[in-house]
């Protein structure tokens, strides 16, 4: 497209040069000059997908979703952390603090274990995630939405932890804000392992509907052994998500002198004896745990329903050091 320029004469002739003298001269000054398209170029180096390795393989999802679903609470806590809103989560019966989420702004995507599809498919997310409880359902979600599964690997739980917090901090453009929790967590594990060196032996259980069971090394809390050091009250408890069913004489027989508790009918809502009724009798009294008043009842939201989240995983330890120290 050409452009008519009215023709300049006499005064204004050598005013139109002398301007022109000016620009050449500025624009000549190193210092000054700014690289051509630098700014365009930039911005089209910024990725607008990415692609993440989860539990159940590899992903392209978008940078900084807009419409964001979670099955996992764990991940909900994490990016509560991080700043992050997401637009729909389970919210039935959502126990403990996790209330403060049941909003009429907030989408109700199904349950924990049953995602309501057609709910999900209104939403139009552009981003889904799962884990454990609703991990089997990402092949029918992936369907509507890049869906990612960030489980955790009860085996190397806090590894697991910081590399899916890793996952979304890449994902919502939260990577320093990540390595700066990931590294005060780590801060304090190590201010909790000076404690637990000299504690003695630990033992974790969880009550539910009147009956106990046992979680050792490697197991769905066995981070309190693995990655906080307390010194194991019994080496081989079956390492199962929802632990070893165990008698009331396997807890005196251990006789742990430090007992962590988590009451599952607390975590879940359900009607029940607490955790403390459960535990008292002759033969967990007999212990040093109880004997000592060493019985911690933790978080349960926290330790059985969250648990996995990098906010939550900070709390964890801190409930532990400070009921230790």
């Amino acid at each position: 497209m050409s452009t008519h320029r009215p023709q300049a004469t006499g005064r204004g002739l050598a005013a139109v040069v002398l301007s022109t003298l000016a620009l050449t001269a500025c624009a000549s000054t190193p210092e000054e000059v700014e690289p051509a398209g630098e700014a365009e170029v930039t911005a089209q180096e910024v990725p607008t997908e990415i692609s993440v390795t989860h539990a159940q393989g590899e992903t392209t999802v978008p940078v900084n979703p807009e419409t964001v679903l979670t099955f996992d609470l764990a991940t909900l806590d994490t990016l509560t952390e991080l700043g992050v809103e997401v637009d729909g989560l389970p919210k039935s019966n959502l126990p403990g603090h996790l209330a403060d989420f049941d909003t009429p702004d907030m989408l109700d995507v199904g349950t924990l274990f049953e995602p309501d599809y057609e709910a999900v498919n209104a939403a139009a997310p552009d981003l889904i995630i799962v884990a454990g409880r609703s991990a089997e359902a990402l092949p029918e979600l992936e369907k509507i939405a890049p869906t990612i599964d960030l489980s955790n690997d009860w085996a190397d739980f806090r590894g697991s932890v910081e590399a899916n917090a890793a996952i979304l901090g890449q994902i919502f453009d939260k990577e320093d804000e990540v390595a700066e929790i990931v590294a005060q967590l780590g801060a304090d594990i190590e201010a909790a392992k000076e404690i637990t060196a000299d504690a003695g032996t630990g033992l974790v259980v969880m009550t539910a509907g009147g009956e106990v069971t046992a979680y050792g090394p490697g197991s769905r809390f066995g981070f309190v052994h693995d990655e906080l050091g307390l010194t194991p009250a019994i080496e081989d408890v079956e390492a199962a998500t929802h632990g070893e069913a165990v008698s009331f004489e396997f807890i005196a027989e251990a006789n742990p002198d430090w007992l962590v508790v988590v009451d599952r009918d607390v975590a879940v809502g359900e009607s029940g004896a607490a955790a403390a009724q459960v535990l008292e009798n002759e033969l967990v009294a007999g212990t040093t745990a109880w004997s000592s008043d060493q019985v911690v009842y933790v978080d349960s939201v926290d330790w059985y329903i969250v648990n996995g989240g990098l906010g939550t995983l900070s709390r964890m330890v801190d409930e532990i050091t400070t009921a230790l120290g």
